[in-house]
Formats: structure tokens, C-alpha cells, sequence
């Protein structure tokens, strides 16, 4: 295997080292951005804001208080896009360029067998992918960590954060790496490959993105309170926007039947069309991690599906 390996190696340290160079702008941004961010928040001007979605504002201007947190969405935007990236430009080329050009024959009679031809590209390349990935989500969390689920921030269910952080920017890089490894093998021709990974992984990143907005994977709580009362602050938690009243049997109406905020012309109304209570749909904070749990276990099993069905077609397509 330390010829396969070192080969392997000598075929993958482009990627490799664009991959590390690509790291270490990104942590030096991280850096300088994250500083003039503490510099801001220590400077005492946000003190005075509450934790929340409604916006901060200045005294003297009353403008909304924000900080700057654009590069720092721009990074989840590329957490996002990872498993496009490696997939099509790493994976894709993994096996299927030593196919288009014959040269995994010449590899195959030196005494190399298929297994050790896939394990030790495969295995290279994930433990890289894995490397960057969390790295480059660790990078993420700590960026945002002093800004997170803040008015003047970024809160937790902005989708470059839900998506572009946490342990499912890692399963979402090794689903592009399994997927273009397995689209370079089928393919005949390399940018074949490569552009049907970016359709495929294109796709999948896009769906779970729907899923996310439709609550289809994490279903939203249902929260209730009296009519006659103000309800409690939203806080952090992800408002489906849906919210009406409650009758007495149970029936959920749309909240425009009596669109009052509260008192007594909000008591008036539910009490003639038989309203006991209000209610409103929402994630709380702590389905953060429910959302990222179950995408990496959407998108790992994806992986491994993926990698064994690789394992499976070597057999008649090399």
C-alpha cells in the first residue's frame, strides 16, 4: 500500500494544497474580521441591546445597530457550496481520470489490486476532506460565536449559518466527495463527471435547503397563550409565520379572524367567534442541533450508500 498511497499522494497534492492555502486566507479574513468585531461589541455601543430579532438602534440616530457580519455569511455561503466544490473538482477526477486515460491498467499490473487502486485514493482524499471541512466550520463557530443569535448579528436559523456550520458541513463535503467519485467511475469522460456532480450535488444542496424552509425534516412546536395577555417574545426561536386562535374543540382559525394584538378588543372578538386561546408555530433555539444532526445523518448515509455502491461497480467498470 505505500506505493498506492504515495501515488495516490502525488496525484491529489494539488487539490491538497490548494485546499490548505484556500484554509489559511480564509482563518487570516476570519482573524482581522473577528477582531474589528469584538473591537465593537467592547466599544460599549451595544450594550443597551436586548437579546432578540428586533433591531438594535442608536440613540442619537435611530438607526438599526449591526455589525458587520457579510464575510462571515460569505464563509457559510462557502461551507454551503462544499460539497458542489469537492465533489466536482476533486472527487469526479478521483477515479475517473485514470480511467479516460487508461493508466489505471498500467497500475492494475504492477500488482496492485482494485481494492488498494480505490482504498488509497479514496481514503486520502476523505481524510482530507474531512480535515478542511471541519476546520473550516471550527473557523465558522468561532467567527460567529460573539455575534450569534443577536439583533445586531446573525441568528442561529440564518441559512448560512443552519447550513454553513456544525457537523453537517463534514457529511455534506464527504456526500460530494462519494457522489463525484462514483460519477467519475460511470462516466467515461472527467468533465462528464464533473458536470453531472454539479447537477447531483447542486440538487441534493437545494433540497435540503427546501426542507429547511418547509420544516419537513424538524417539524416546528406549537406555542399557546391566552388571548386577553400579550404573547411572550419570540426571542430566538424561528417563527414558521403561522399563527391563529384556538377554539374550544380544538379548531386552529387564521389569526386575521381577530387581528388585534391583544386587550380588550382582542377579548371581544375571540369571544364571539368562541376563541379560548391563541397559538403560534416555531423552532426553538435548540433545534439548531436537531437540524444538523439530522442532516448529517441524511447526508453520511448518503456518503456511505454512495462509497459502497463505488465498491460494488469496480468490479465490471475497471
Amino acid at each position: 500500500m505505500k506505493g498506492s498511497l504515495w501515488l495516490a499522494w502525488r496525484q491529489q497534492r494539488v487539490p491538497a494544497g490548494i485546499g490548505a492555502a484556500a484554509l489559511v486566507v480564509v482563518a487570516a479574513i476570519a482573524a482581522y474580521y473577528r477582531s474589528g468585531m469584538l473591537e465593537a461589541l467592547h466599544s460599549g455601543l451595544f450594550d443597551h441591546c436586548e437579546p432578540g430579532p428586533l433591531y438594535c438602534t442608536r440613540s442619537d440616530t435611530g438607526l438599526p445597530l449591526l455589525l458587520d457580519v457579510e464575510p462571515l455569511k460569505y464563509l457559510g455561503a462557502l461551507n454551503i457550496a462544499l460539497p458542489v466544490l469537492i465533489g466536482v473538482f476533486w472527487g469526479a477526477p478521483l477515479l475517473g481520470r485514470d480511467r479516460e486515460l487508461g493508466t489505471h491498467r498500467m497500475i492494475l499490473s504492477q500488482g496492485v489490486s482494485r481494492g488498494q487502486w480505490f482504498a488509497s485514493r479514496f481514503a486520502l482524499a476523505a481524510m482530507t476532506t474531512i480535515a478542511f471541512s471541519g476546520l473550516l466550520a471550527g473557523v465558522f463557530a468561532w467567527w460567529w460565536r460573539p455575534a450569534a443569535d443577536r439583533s445586531y448579528g446573525l441568528f442561529w436559523y440564518d441559512n448560512t449559518a443552519l447550513s454553513g456550520s456544525g457537523p453537517r458541513v463534514v457529511a455534506a463535503a464527504l456526500f460530494g466527495l462519494a457522489a463525484g467519485t462514483l460519477l467519475g467511475l460511470l462516466a467515461r469522460r472527467v468533465l462528464a463527471a464533473m458536470v453531472l456532480t454539479l447537477l447531483v450535488t447542486g440538487a441534493v444542496t437545494l433540497l435540503l435547503e427546501w426542507t429547511h424552509r418547509a420544516r419537513l425534516l424538524v417539524p416546528p412546536h406549537t406555542y399557546v397563550s391566552a388571548g386577553i395577555t400579550p404573547k411572550p417574545p419570540m426571542g430566538e426561536k424561528w417563527s414558521t409565520g403561522h399563527y391563529g386562535l384556538i377554539t374550544a374543540t380544538g379548531r386552529h382559525d387564521d389569526v386575521l379572524t381577530c387581528p388585534f394584538p391583544s386587550g380588550a378588543e382582542l377579548k371581544q372578538c375571540m369571544a364571539a367567534h368562541g376563541y379560548v386561546a391563541r397559538f403560534y408555530e416555531a423552532n426553538p433555539a435548540g433545534d439548531y442541533w436537531t437540524f444538523q444532526w439530522t442532516d448529517t445523518a441524511v447526508l453520511g448515509s448518503l456518503a456511505v450508500l454512495l462509497t459502497v455502491v463505488t465498491v460494488l461497480l469496480l468490479r465490471r467498470r475497471v
